[in-house]
């Protein structure tokens, strides 16, 4: 990667996209952050995203350094014509399509096409973000051929050589503790835990040894479940 290569990074406020975040600040001189409001359930997320930002900027200096503007766009059309337990107040459940109905249908091929799009005006040619398809949803819009497939329209459609990355794409969550771990050491891990917010019903009550959340939904478990993991592999 070229040293004056810039970086946009989609940052939601979860665990896996403030990772991303640091993966992005250890590699590029200038790295900006997006975020998006679609409507979610878990809103709080969003409140999240200033101090993750803040912390990183305080706590670890040469990263502050490079951490550039943050942006986000309203996209309250998505929530709207999504009717999907991120988006209404309905019961987690798995569908009659064995997608689980926490799955926003293009959500993420339509926050790529914004990324491109800010990422054309800012000037940026790297685009980070959280996807993964080792310990995840079932979400199809998460997957490694999405996320190429969409690189390949957006360089076609806009005429530009953006480069997708995703460094979760093949690692489990125990994995993604211990990538926090490797880019920040404890104090990386401290923030994840404290900061981010993943649950998707926008728990934030109780404190965890893994982080905030409702410790039964799909996505606290898999943060919990990989917490309990990494732990477990850096003990023995």
């Amino acid at each position: 990667m070229a040293a004056g290569d810039g970086a946009l990074v989609l940052l939601s406020g979860g665990q896996d996209s403030t990772v991303c975040l640091a993966w992005a600040l250890d590699r590029f001189e200038r790295v900006e952050t997006l975020g998006f409001d679609y409507g979610q359930r878990h809103a709080v997320e969003l409140a999240c995203r200033a101090r993750v930002r803040a912390r990183l900027a305080a706590g670890f200096p040469a990263w502050g350094a490079r951490l550039g503007e943050d942006h986000t766009i309203d996209l309250e059309a998505l929530g709207a014509i999504a009717s999907t337990a991120l988006t209404r107040e309905t019961e987690i459940a798995m569908g009659a399509n064995g997608l689980p109905n926490t799955f926003v249908p293009g959500r993420n091929l339509i926050f790529l096409a914004f990324a491109a799009a800010l990422a054309y005006r800012r000037g940026l040619r790297h685009i980070v973000g959280g996807m993964c398809e080792t310990d995840f949803s079932g979400y199809p819009d998460c997957r490694d051929d999405a996320i190429k497939a969409m690189q390949v329209a957006l360089n076609i459609g806009m005429d530009s050589r953006f480069v997708l990355h995703t460094p979760l794409m093949w690692i489990d969550k125990a994995a993604t503790w211990r990538l926090s771990e490797t880019l920040g050491a404890a104090a990386l891990v401290e923030l994840i835990r404290e900061e981010t917010h993943t649950c998707y019903l926008g728990e934030r009550k109780e404190l965890h040894d893994w982080g905030y959340g409702c410790g039964a939904c799909p996505a606290c478990r898999l943060r919990a479940d990989g917490y309990a993991r990494y732990r477990e592999s850096s003990a023995s």
